[in-house]
Order: C-alpha cells, then sequence, then structure tokens
C-alpha cells in the first residue's frame, strides 16, 4: 500500500468468485491513487445467495448501502459478465453518485500508464500486458493473464476473459465478452455486444450482437 494517503473504505458489488478476486486485486494494489481497505461485499438481493457465494463477507443488500454511506467511499464491481455490469454501474452510479470507482490494477500487470486511457471502474487482473496508447473505458475488466496491444481500445463494461490476446489497432464495443485463450488480430472490431467463444482466432471484423466461435472464428449457427 501507498504510505501517506488515506484509506479508501471500498465495497465490492457480488458475492460470488469474480467479487473475492476483485477484493484480492483491491487489498493487494489500491486503487490508481490511494491505498484501499475492503469493507465487505453488497449484493442486490439477498434471497439469490448461492453455495458458491462468500455469504460470511455480505454486509447486506442495496439498503445496507443507503443505511451506511458515511462508511464507504468507493465502490467495485464484482460480476464478470458484460451486461450486468454495465446496469449494475448505471443503477449504483445514479443512486449512490457520491461514491467513487477507483481503477484496480494488479501490481502484477504491466501497463503503460503514461499513454494509457483508464476509465472509471475498471479492473486489471494478474499478470495482464497492456502496451502503448491503450484505451480502457468505464468498468472494462481485463482478466489475468490477457494481453492487450498497442492502440487497442476496449469499450464499456468489456470483459477480456483470462489468457485472451488482444492485437494492436483492436476496437472492441461496448458490452463485449472476449472468452478465455481467445485471439482477436490486429485492427479488428468487435461491435457492441459481441461474445468471442473461448480460444476463438478472430480474423475479420465482427458485427454487433453476434457470437464467433472456432479457429478461424465464425458465427456460431443456431
Amino acid at each position: 500500500m501507498k504510505s501517506g494517503k488515506a484509506v479508501k473504505r471500498l465495497v465490492v458489488i457480488g458475492a460470488g468468485g469474480q467479487a473475492r478476486e476483485v477484493a484480492w486485486y483491491a487489498t493487494e494494489c489500491g486503487g490508481a491513487t490511494d491505498p484501499i481497505e475492503v469493507v465487505g461485499f453488497v449484493v442486490s438481493d439477498l434471497a439469490r445467495l448461492g453455495p458458491r457465494d462468500s455469504s460470511d463477507r455480505v454486509l447486506g443488500d442495496y439498503d445496507w448501502l443507503r443505511k451506511n454511506h458515511d462508511k464507504v467511499d468507493c465502490l467495485a464491481l464484482g460480476v464478470g459478465t458484460p451486461s450486468a455490469r454495465i446496469a449494475l454501474a448505471t443503477e449504483l452510479r445514479r443512486e449512490f453518485p457520491e461514491l467513487s470507482w477507483p481503477p484496480i490494477v494488479h501490481p502484477t500487470a504491466c501497463i503503460d500508464r503514461s499513454t494509457a486511457s483508464i476509465g472509471q471502474g475498471v479492473m486489471v487482473g494478474p499478470g495482464v500486458v497492456v502496451t502503448v496508447n491503450v484505451t480502457l473505458e468505464d468498468f472494462s475488466m481485463l482478466n489475468f493473464g490477457a494481453t492487450v496491444g498497442h492502440e487497442a481500445r476496449v469499450g464499456q463494461g468489456s470483459v477480456v476473459n483470462p489468457g485472451a490476446n488482444v492485437s494492436g489497432g483492436v476496437t472492441i464495443g461496448r458490452g463485449v465478452l472476449i472468452g478465455a485463450g481467445a485471439v482477436v488480430l490486429q485492427y479488428c472490431s468487435i461491435g457492441a455486444g459481441a461474445t468471442v467463444g473461448a480460444g476463438a482466432v478472430v480474423t475479420k471484423d465482427v458485427p454487433p450482437g453476434a457470437t464467433v466461435v472456432g479457429m478461424p472464428a465464425r458465427a456460431r449457427q443456431g
């Protein structure tokens, strides 16, 4: 943690495996400018907690945030589905405008901060490599071991899953899911809401909303 700065009290939205990972990242590195203390998890609906959720770390639902907003400085998304990330961020920013969304970048990530543009609520996991002039829009997420090349843009709420490779000059639209181990070749464009399947190799532009799989990647039939 960085010394001499006020500790930011953070609540992670969600309670599953992704929330546990985000809490770990935040504990390891803090935000872009301030050290972070993870207060706990908050979920939208307590009745939906399941056996894979960290129920012992759940503070409550949004009512807990309403009653305890003075005990929290910032929020982070602990969900890995692009559409859910966008919906939750929109709802929570509207209801709790006083709470910030710090970017969380694991200390083992390699990123050229001098040329990167990193938005609110961005999450960059361990072992990620982000080269030069990369734009990570609000609430985008790069999972562990992913790589992103020069001049690439990752759209709002989009998720690049573990081990995926996004080559230079690629444009990823809003709410896109790039599956684990996928490869997107240079200067390709992935349209908003599209899904690139795990292990797929994208050699040409992907239309908005499409799901592509295989090597080379093609639209999934049916």
